[in-house]
């Protein structure tokens, strides 16, 4: 529950429009109809999964917190959304947001991302996490894509923002200012999200970098 209202409160989320130019960025990868037309659980079968992702991370330097787990979004008969974290026979709850926010796999993406890169590099999570809400409010790279779903291609947009190009404590953060958030969005994607990927290059002789992706695997489905 701390990282929902830590997302909904600090990315702005239900508090209505933002004005500041550069605002489509913002309103692209966060509309409230994300879950539009996807239906709820059954009473019955409560834990049923809506949605489920893939996460895969690597290069956080903790052996518990690298490795490949799974997201399941489940829509419950009361209009709230509950995200669950899978790995093997294990499980966490993530939290229960208003359905009228839209998915929120996407801010959780964005608050253990944030997690990640001030644990990492020292930084204050206050200052990383306003140059990421700073950097949603400016125009973002949007390259066309195609991708295959359901035997069939489909159009999508890779939205990628990269909060520190411009930073003015730049020099100071080494590889994590070549930070990059890229989301691939696509209206035929149930949840609207096919991938959400967070990158840092490696450090100088280290084999891999960070490296934190989350990607749509099937709706209804079981846990």
């Amino acid at each position: 529950m701390r990282v929902v209202l830590l997302a909904l409160v600090l990315l702005g989320i239900g508090h209505g429009p933002l004005s500041a130019a550069g605002t489509g960025t913002y309103d692209m990868l966060f509309p409230s109809t994300a879950l539009k037309g996807l239906e709820a659980a059954p009473s019955q079968d409560a834990d049923r999964s809506t949605l489920v992702y893939d996460r895969v991370i690597s290069g956080v330097g903790q052996e518990q917190l690298d490795g490949s787990f799974r997201i399941g979004l489940t829509i419950k008969p009361d209009d709230n959304v509950a995200l669950t974290l899978y790995q093997g026979t294990k499980s966490r709850g993530l939290g229960s947001y208003p359905v009228s926010v839209g998915n929120p796999v996407i801010m959780y993406f964005l608050e253990s991302a944030l997690g990640d890169i001030a644990a990492q590099s020292g930084g204050s999570p206050f200052y990383l996490r306003n140059r990421i809400k700073d950097a949603l409010l400016r125009d973002a790279q949007i390259v066309p894509v195609s991708l295959h779903y359901q035997n069939r291609e489909i159009k999508a947009r890779e939205v990628t923002i990269r909060p520190f190009t411009n930073d003015k404590a730049r020099d100071r953060m080494g590889r994590f200012a070549e930070l990059a958030l890229a989301v691939t969005i696509s209206e035929d994607i149930p949840g609207l999200y096919y991938s959400l990927v967070a990158t840092v290059p490696a450090a100088p002789g280290a084999a891999v970098g960070y490296s934190n992706a989350i990607t749509f695997k099937t709706a209804e489905a079981q846990p």
